[in-house]
């Protein structure tokens, strides 16, 4: 591919005050940085249209194939800044690797790695002050794909656009990194075999909000599915992934075994723990496990990851009929432990051992 030049757009600046007052407390997903990138592809020409530009609404056709045949993906990843004043991006190889096969699945084109990286670099340059610096503040990074070419038949698109907007963050949970409960989904599931659930589709998440609701309803703040054909194998949560510690300090997650996502996140834990010597075990994991592990007291602690809420502990799992409670035990001591070295590695106050973390140039974008 010949590599792309991005082409730069000013949108109209919020004063510095103004946004400083937003960054105080900007919650999660809620205000949005002042531009985006937008690169568009083609079956004929391939990638091209490389820019950043204002963000603001996107023109569509209401013949656009992503509104009828729902083709899009998505990736969600981070920038931290350092107590130096420089911004990093953590494992954004990582992620264009993930959209890439997320694409495959979903008939979209891949992006060149190269080009996904500086589309972030690109993006986070312009708006570097919007990335925040208070405690478990970052600058969260969306990009997605979708299929906008305009007809209407079942076939894969051949036009596509690639886009990132940014949101400087918080906590995602409210309170900050406390125990919380977990909802089991016992008649509705998030995926199911050869279907696209190992993918990061909307479909996916949007076939989770109503188990969601049960569980706000159940005073729960997440879901958990299981297998759709076993009834009892965990599979993950709504958005995260779920680790389970034994006493003996072996980690437990669930395989990929095609309705998981490859999490990032999740990778990373694994690593980490190795490093410290521990045990992971990736297999099929059942709730049965999971209950019959906590009482005889084999089973400590219990986590979910994902790029939003990094690390959090899990106190309870509940259903109809059954509740699983850590108790005083939650949050375990490793669960924070891996929690502190991973944002450690992240906002640069531990080392970097396995070269995670990109820089941003200061001059990624010619303005």
């Amino acid at each position: 591919m010949t590599e792309l030049a991005f082409t730069h757009t000013e949108a109209e600046r919020m004063s510095a005050a103004a946004r400083d007052a937003l960054l105080a407390d900007p919650g999660f997903g809620n205000v949005f940085t002042e531009h985006m990138v937008s690169v568009i592809w083609t079956k004929d020409a391939g990638w091209h249209n490389a820019e950043v530009i204002p963000y603001g609404p996107i023109p569509m056709d209401p013949a656009s194939s992503v509104l009828h045949y729902g083709q899009e993906i998505f990736e969600g990843m981070k920038a931290y800044r350092r107590a130096d004043g420089s911004i990093v991006t953590f494992r954004p190889e990582a992620n264009a690797r993930r959209l890439n096969e997320s694409a495959v699945r979903l008939a979209l084109p891949e992006i060149p790695e190269e080009l996904f990286v500086a589309a972030v670099q690109a993006l986070v340059s312009v708006d570097a002050d919007w990335v925040p610096s208070g405690a478990d503040q970052s600058l969260y990074l969306r990009p997605f794909m979708i299929a906008d070419e305009s007809f209407l038949g079942v076939r894969a698109a051949e036009r596509a656009r690639f886009m990132i907007i940014a949101s400087p963050a918080g906590p995602y949970f409210s309170g900050g990194v406390k125990p919380v409960s977990i909802w089991l989904s016992q008649d509705l599931s998030r995926a199911g075999r050869g279907g696209t659930g190992a993918a990061k589709c909307g479909g996916n998440y949007a076939a989770s909000l109503l188990p969601q609701q049960v569980a706000a309803e159940n005073g729960c703040q997440q879901v958990l599915f299981t297998d759709s054909a076993t009834v009892d194998t965990i599979d993950e949560l709504g958005g995260m992934n779920l680790f389970l510690v034994r006493a003996d300090g072996t980690l437990l997650t669930p395989r990929l075994n095609g309705n998981i996502l490859d999490g990032i996140t999740r990778r990373s834990l694994i690593q980490l723990a190795e490093d410290r010597g521990h045990t992971v075990e990736q297999r099929d994991i059942t709730v049965s496990e999971w209950r019959e592990g906590v009482a005889n007291g084999s089973i400590t602690e219990a986590f979910a990851c994902g790029t939003a809420a990094v690390i959090t502990p899990i106190g309870q799992l509940k259903s109809t009929g059954f509740a699983i409670d850590f108790g005083a035990g939650a949050p375990g001591a490793l669960t924070m432990s891996l929690r502190e070295e991973l944002t450690g590695i992240q906002f640069g106050t531990r080392e970097d051992r396995h070269n995670w973390l990109t820089e941003i140039p200061t001059a990624a974008v010619a303005r």
